[in-house]
């Protein structure tokens, strides 16, 4: 727990005392170092990577990101190195107002032009910014950060297509580590109120995608976790759709699961049994984007029934996520697609199962030990999170935060 107002250690940047190996920290810091986000503020700023700002300061890489993953304080000595090599002070680096500076972010989509508002967070050794547009905008959400300047390179990477370049943000708001996950389940803000109730609070952005999508950003480095809906065993059906992933090492933590199938308006559900009495009733479709898991299943469906997707009207409408295709529905834009079954309930729509789908995290090798990694896991365990997924008509959150595999690297080679 922090100390009282007024009874925290003063930090200054004169000659060292003989209490140099003391941890260092602002009154307002809490027990486990989350301070250590202004290091990281401010070594992006400035280019610098965990290596060269190490070297600069005369200690080592490990130590850096102890300290800016909140894994460990610093004792005056080294924050005082590190200040130095930064051009700050130490009031300035680890107290609890420090300059603003802009930062360099990888943005998981086209943020537009500069000025556009963006949930600021860091995942690994980097800064990632998720547009608070489109999907992600229902309601205002809380910006941490400002676009201001054109994308730059981040050099070549080892697989295409690669995401967007990066950008520049100015941060705003009060800095703390935000656990940063993709997926189209609606059910995974739920982890919001637990995550911000957490010692030290982290913050959560959630970026709904499909699977495939929150695969790829998971494999970039751009998210703690991926929201992945896995049929059978993990190991296998990962090793086809995030086999890259999985090379690097990963681990798969269960959330919960439900039933996917076509939502429908109550009164034209009569006789719609499944796929094939949509396309003979001539009911139109709103569609999911590819690459997420209700729009294989369509696709797999028709096929089943030898149907093709062109004769079926509004096969090529896209909406991001579960929520967004019965919001459809229930306006009247479209009579049926295919959505979770706690979605459909949701909105008071009619619903004929067609799958079993289970939800499962999967949290990429290079993030596990990460301040907001091991706030994830808490939070996936806790009565909590259980009660509320339990709460949901139609979900089952029975194996929410079990452990289900870990693909260290090699195993899929």
């Amino acid at each position: 727990m922090p100390p009282p107002p007024g009874q925290g250690e003063t930090i200054h940047s004169g000659p060292l005392s003989p209490a140099e190996g003391r941890d260092v920290r602002p009154a307002d810091a809490d027990a486990n170092g989350t301070d250590g986000l202004g290091l990281r503020l401010a070594r992006q700023a400035r280019g610098f990577s965990q290596p060269k700002l190490a070297e600069m300061a005369g200690i080592t890489r490990q130590q850096v990101s102890a300290i800016e993953s909140g894994k460990s304080g610093t004792s005056l000595q080294i924050a005082l190195a590190l200040a130095r090599a930064l051009g700050l002070s130490v009031e300035e680096l680890f107290g609890p107002i420090a300059p603003v500076h802009p930062v360099g972010a990888r943005p998981v989509a086209p943020v537009g032009e500069g000025g556009s508002r963006v949930v600021l967070a860091p995942v690994g050794d980097t800064f990632v910014a998720l547009p608070l547009t489109g999907a992600a905008a229902f309601g205002f959400a809380s910006a941490d950060g400002v676009t201001v300047t054109t994308p730059q390179s981040l050099g070549s990477r080892p697989r295409s297509p690669d995401p967007p370049g990066s950008w520049l943000v100015r941060p705003i708001g009060p800095r703390r580590p935000t656990v940063v996950v993709a997926g189209d389940d609606p059910a995974l803000q739920l982890m919001q109120v637990p995550l911000g109730l957490h010692d030290p609070p982290l913050g959560f952005a959630w970026w709904p995608r499909g699977g495939g999508e929150a695969l790829g950003l998971a494999r970039w480095g751009l998210v703690h976790a991926a929201a992945v809906c896995l049929r059978g065993e993990p190991g296998k059906d990962l090793a086809g759709r995030g086999a890259d992933l999985l090379r690097q090492g990963a681990e798969v933590i269960g959330f919960g699961s439900w039933r996917e199938g076509l939502a429908l308006r109550p009164e034209q559900a009569a006789g719609i049994a499944g796929v094939a009495d949509l396309h003979r009733a001539g009911l139109r479709m709103v569609n999911r984007e590819p690459g997420a898991q209700a729009r294989r299943l369509l696709d797999n469906q028709l096929a089943g029934h030898g149907i093709d997707p062109g004769q079926l009207p509004g096969y090529h409408t896209q909406v991001t996520g579960h929520l967004q295709v019965v919001a459809a529905i229930s306006a009247g834009l479209a009579g049926a697609g295919i959505a979770s079954e706690p979605a459909a309930l949701a909105y008071g729509l009619a619903f004929v199962p067609l799958a079993h789908e289970r939800v499962d995290l999967v949290i990429p090798g290079s993030v596990a030990g990460s301040l907001e990694v091991r706030g994830l896991r808490t939070v996936l365990s806790s009565r909590w999170l259980t009660d509320q997924l339990a709460s949901l008509p139609g979900y089952d959150p029975s194996h929410c935060g079990e452990h289900v595999t870990t693909a260290r690297v090699g195993d899929w080679s």
